[in-house]
């Protein structure tokens, strides 16, 4: 592919998230110091999966999906639009500019470069989960997008066509199928961060992104190409699926010079101003659960009072629906917890995952509460709690200072799924939220976009909008996609412009419902 044409594909197609720089292991797993270094499918391997995997960028950037998820309140005053509701272009933030989709380029090299018709199929299929990421990521960002003509440089096509969202979701599930049986038949191979080249973890990886991709579509269980219902039961009855916190599809943090915890505070100038969210905190409280004492810390009112930091009352979160002054007003007054010491203090922090095991286990109570497949609702929805916690426990150091002397342990969790508030429903309404709602719990700092996704999906958990900060127009509505790039009205304007009318009738706002949320 000629250099100059393939930056021109670049700008044409419009791509969210990371940075192409993103090495983190690249020289541990791939550079022998005693020989010339050449690239090698090992090397594109590293790269292609450390691009999936550190989607959240790091300091500021790591929570900013956060604030708009709603997990934490930002008290600063720059550069905060999702925290208030506008999300705008899809390139007019850093982390969404010259960076992630450009990644998929190397795709392909690997694959070629690979030395045995073994590894050949392991890579193939390592594509094939890499594309389904960043292409699912995209088009839950804005709707339809370049997909079948995508990454055609060598073609000499620089502006592709548009697909629908439907189709792209098609062409994802065909490529998750492929990579089950790929890796099925492949063999483990090397420049994996994260399971070590281990085909059998990365199959199951591949079966839940294709669960998460299906539970999204539930809306169109009635369309006979996707075929959602048959397609989860195949997963879900024939093939490997995680099973236990040690399948999770996550990137484990060390104290080495990139690969330090995403929000450290080694060069994080933004530690001040995070403050956990009243929804977290909160609901929490009410339900009695321990992750509060893991996620956030006193507030500093409580500590001048003396208050014991086991005690519940030692926590309050702030809305984080109030304007920038009322945010900042409720700080100075004391009475704001920030995020827990462990996620600063420690550069191993906890892994970040893309995909776990307590979500798969939630993905698949729904799928039985709405009767896409058979089996225990109640089952699932315990499982994935006790994942969940187990996964807090075991990534957090046995030092009050983490977890306030309110340990998360076996008799306590069976303690919290008898709660009030926790104990499983009887009626569908309430399994459902009840099951977004602990999914929601377990996807704090983690999964870029998960919390809001699953709003805009399901409405739970209940985003209070304020008008007098809410930044979206108008100010009444939460808003539903990220609006198309500006590059691509420069560079592949009449494609652009065909998708826009097709979903939006003409009018690229961020209050256009993309199709896989409409009934």
């Amino acid at each position: 592919m000629k250099r100059n044409n393939l930056y021109i594909l670049i700008l044409s197609i419009l791509w969210t998230g990371f940075s192409l720089n993103s090495c983190d292991r690249f020289e541990e797993y791939n550079t022998n110091p005693d020989e010339s270094t050449k690239v090698t499918s090992a090397m594109l391997a590293t790269k292609l999966i450390l691009g999936v995997m550190q989607e959240q960028d790091v300091t500021k950037t790591f929570v900013r999906d956060d604030m708009l998820s709603k997990y934490i309140a930002w008290s600063e005053g720059n550069d905060i639009d999702y925290a208030f509701n506008k999300l705008g272009r899809i390139d007019d933030y850093r982390e969404f500019s010259d960076r992630n989709m450009v990644l998929l380029n190397n795709v392909q090299d690997m694959i070629d470069f690979a030395t045995t018709e073994d590894l050949k199929k392991s890579y193939t299929a390592l594509g094939h989960f890499i594309r389904a990421s960043k292409f699912f990521y995209l088009t839950m960002h804005v709707g339809d997008v370049p997909y079948q003509e995508a990454y055609q440089g060598d073609k000499e096509n620089f502006k592709p066509k548009y697909n629908t969202q439907k189709e792209v979701f098609l062409g994802l599930l065909d490529e998750l199928d492929k990579a089950d049986q790929l890796f099925r038949d492949g063999e483990n191979f090397a420049g994996d961060p994260v399971y070590g080249g281990d085909v059998s973890k990365w199959r199951k990886a591949a079966n839940v992104l294709q669960l998460k991709l299906l539970i999204n579509l539930y809306k169109k269980t009635g369309d006979a190409d996707l075929r959602v219902k048959e397609r989860f039961q195949t997963i879900a009855s024939s093939r490997p699926l995680f099973q236990s916190n040690a399948d999770n599809c996550q990137l484990v943090h060390a104290d080495r010079a990139k690969e330090k915890y995403p929000f450290y505070k080694e060069g994080n100038n933004f530690i001040v101003f995070n403050q956990v969210s009243s929804i977290v905190i909160d609901t929490m409280k009410l339900f009695g659960d321990r992750r509060v004492f893991y996620y956030a810390k006193p507030t500093q009112l409580a500590e001048e009072k003396g208050l014991d930091p086991a005690d519940w009352d030692a926590y309050n979160g702030v809305d984080p629906t109030l304007t920038l002054y009322e945010i900042q007003t409720a700080v100075e007054g004391k009475n704001v917890s920030q995020l827990n010491n462990r996620y600063t203090q420690l550069p191993e922090g906890e892994p970040t995952f893309h995909l776990s095991y307590a979500e798969m286990n939630f993905i698949l109570a729904e799928a039985v509460a709405r009767g896409f497949i058979t089996g225990d609702a109640r089952s699932y929805y315990e499982e994935g709690i006790r994942a969940s916690m187990k996964f807090v426990a075991d990534n957090t150091p046995d030092d009050p200072d983490y977890h306030h002397n309110m340990k998360i342990t076996d008799e306590y969790i069976n303690t919290y799924l008898q709660g009030e508030h926790v104990a499983f429903a009887s009626t569908l309404d309430r399994q459902l939220r009840q099951i977004i709602m602990q999914k929601y719990f377990t996807t704090f700092l983690q999964t870029a976009f998960n919390g809001y996704y699953e709003y805009r999906r399901t409405g739970i958990p209940a985003f209070p909008i304020n008008p007098l900060s809410n930044r979206n127009e108008p100010t009444d509505k939460m808003p539903m996609r990220w609006m198309y790039s500006t590059q691509e009205y420069s560079y592949n304007t009449e494609h652009v412009n065909e998708a826009v009318v097709r979903q939006f009738g003409g009018s690229d706002t961020e209050n256009g419902i993309i199709w896989i949320l409409q009934d």
